[in-house]
């Protein structure tokens, strides 16, 4: 019973212990490796030559610049200006900044620009011309509000503290808010009617029917945005 137990245990370690064979294809062959060595070597083969080496990429480089276009309405300066840029471009060297005349824009924040025009000699010239331009005007008091004959309706509206609606004066009559309504439809403004109302013994007497609440403003007149400007 043992030697038929044995028998299977051999045969299953020598099936571990086979070796696999060697491909014939690819980096391993021998015809490959002499080749490699021979490409190392600086030699080549008889009758086998090696393959070409395959650049990366096919396209052209770019070049080491770009060229900017001439722009239309350049002056004479601004193109040879962009010439020398645009042909040392091309040479790969550094390119320096070069002006470009524009007559809009000012350059006397430009400390070397500005030194180039002027000098002290000049600057004190202008000094003095602007000394002798220069003019001092002595103040002079507002003008007053010439007097037309006519009240004068701020003066009048800072003059009273009572809210519109608020009687202080006497009316009587029939009709009075309807016969008020007629006669302001006269006037273009309610200023207009005040100065009206004033002109003909307002605020105390009412004679024109301008003012049915008496109030002492009429048709509708309001002090507040006067009082309201002086406060302010």
């Amino acid at each position: 019973m043992r030697r038929w137990i044995l028998i299977p245990a051999f045969g299953a370690v020598a099936a571990c212990n086979t070796v696999a064979p060697v491909a014939s294809t690819g980096f391993n062959t021998p015809e490959y490796q002499a080749q490699r060595e021979a490409q190392l070597s600086g030699q080549g083969l008889a009758g086998n030559p090696l393959d070409p080496p395959v650049p990366v990429s096919q396209q052209p480089l770019s070049a080491q610049g770009t060229v900017t276009p001439l722009q239309g309405g350049s002056s004479a300066e601004d193109i040879a200006n962009q010439t020398a840029l645009a042909l040392a471009n091309t040479s790969g060297q550094p390119v320096p900044a070069a002006p470009v005349s524009n007559p809009g824009i000012s350059d006397e924040q430009d400390f070397e620009a500005v030194s180039n025009r002027r000098s002290i000699e000049t600057d004190a010239a202008r000094i003095e011309q602007n000394r002798q331009t220069y003019e001092v005007v002595a103040p002079t008091a507002v003008p007053e509000r010439g007097s037309d004959g006519q009240p004068n309706i701020v003066k009048y509206a800072l003059s009273t503290s009572n809210p519109v609606g608020t009687q202080l004066y006497s009316r009587a009559g029939f009709n009075l808010q309807a016969k008020a309504q007629r006669n302001c439809a006269r006037f273009p403004s309610a200023d207009q009617a005040q100065i009206e109302f004033l002109s003909s013994g307002g605020p105390q007497r009412d004679r024109k029917g301008l003012d049915p609440d008496g109030d002492g403003y009429a048709c509708g007149w309001d002090p507040t945005p006067f009082r309201s400007a002086v406060n302010n």
